[in-house]
Parts: C-alpha cells; structure tokens; sequence
C-alpha cells in the first residue's frame, strides 16, 4: 500500500471525499465519529468515493461504507491493502524424524544451528512449553535485535506452535513447525501468520518477502546440520 508514513490515512480518504464527494472538511472536523451518510454522502459520492480508492490501493469499497466513519473507511482500506502476511516454507532432511525433533527443538543450542542467532537465554520452562529470549547478531546497522518467544512442542502429533511475546515490529507472530516422515527422511514445515505494526519500517508484504528469503537460507543450513550429525552419529 502506498501511503505516506508522515500521513495518516484518513487523511487521505478525507481529501478524497472533499475533492471528489463534496464534502464539508468542517462538518468532517468537528464530527469525526460520524458515519459518511451523516456527513451527507449520498449513494452518488460514495461511488465515486469506491472508483477512486479502488484506483489508487485496489481495493473495494463495500455498498456499506455509509455507515462507516473516515477513520474507519481508513481502517478497511488498510485491512484490505495490506492484507496480514502468511509464508509456508519447508524442506527435505536426510536423517530420522526423531533425531530432526530432538535437533531442533533443542532451543538452547539454537546458536549452534541457526546462523542468525547470537544467543539464546532460556526464561522458563515447563513440560513442552518453553520461554527464551532470542538476540540476532548485530545487522547492517549495528543493531542486535532481541525478542522474547515461547513455544509448546507436541511431540504426539508431531508440531510445536511458536508466538512473539515480545512482538517488537509485528502486531503478532505466531510460528507452527510441522514434521512428517518422507521416503528418505523427514519433512520440517514452517508456518508464519503475522501483521506488522502501522508503525514498523516494512509492511505485511514486504516482510513476507524477507520472511521467505531468510527462511529458506535458514532451512537449507539447519539441513546441512543435521545430516552432517546423522552421518557422523553425534546424537
């Protein structure tokens, strides 16, 4: 969605609405908790209100939109221009689900198997459910992000469901591991369902793209791990 980050976008809908709807900027103002049928938008305005915004972030206005405020036409349109970010990543390991699930869920050496890890510090644990603070190595910038999750492992059914409790940038984050025995090995899922924060640097779209680069980097080395420790009979 393009939008300016120093404009709010009900800001924008509302210049929409006066320059292509007629509609009073002081009545608008004074009474920003009313609907646009109260602020006199007629069926006429409204459809040139769904032309314009469907033309510039692609998106559908509802015939109910009258009974919306600015701020929540606002709030539809960023829903539905940025819709929240979904990624799916798995790959192909040539060792034993067991020892796969033993590797990684083993969150304490995560430093020894993920390459984006400088240190992992357990918070508690109790039965599958643990809670750690995860702290990457420096970026570009210098900056060491760190962020604490927790994650319940079922080894039954043979996934473990992540979440951000410290959510930093994200709305939420919410992490599902998936494992099933394939011909040769085993197949390790990822899930990602998150929402970025109206705040955050990248939008939901952009950080499914960094998501899904970063998670196939990340895949292709825990593989070349594991194996390599299959073979060599470490565990």
């Amino acid at each position: 969605m393009t939008v300016a980050p120093d404009r709010p976008l009900a800001s924008e809908i509302t210049d929409i609405l006066v320059t292509h709807c007629g509609l009073d900027p002081d009545a608008a103002a004074s009474t920003p908790a009313a609907s646009l049928e109260e602020l006199g938008m007629d069926s006429l305005a409204l459809l040139e209100l769904s032309a314009v915004v469907a033309d510039r972030w692609r998106v559908k206005i509802p015939e109910q939109a009258g009974q919306l405020s600015i701020a929540g036409v606002a709030d539809l349109v960023a829903r539905k221009a940025d819709p929240p970010g979904h990624t799916e990543n798995a790959i192909d390991i040539d060792a034993p689900l067991p020892l796969v699930w033993e590797i990684t869920n083993d969150v304490a050496r995560w430093t020894e198997l993920f390459t984006e890890y400088a240190q992992v510090e357990i918070l508690h644990a109790e039965g599958d459910t643990v809670r750690f603070r995860l702290t990457m190595h420096p970026d570009e910038n210098g900056v060491a992000w760190s962020w604490v999750s927790e994650r319940t492992a079922d080894p039954a059914a043979r996934e473990v469901h992540a979440r951000r409790v410290e959510t930093g940038p994200f709305e939420y984050m919410r992490i599902h591991w998936r494992y099933e025995e394939v011909d040769g090995g085993t197949r390790m899922t990822w899930v990602q369902d998150f929402a970025m924060k109206p705040t955050a640097p990248v939008d939901n779209a952009g950080m499914t793209n960094r998501i899904n680069t970063n998670s196939k980097v990340q895949l292709a080395v825990i593989k070349e791990r594991i194996e390599r420790a299959h073979a060599g009979g470490a565990r």
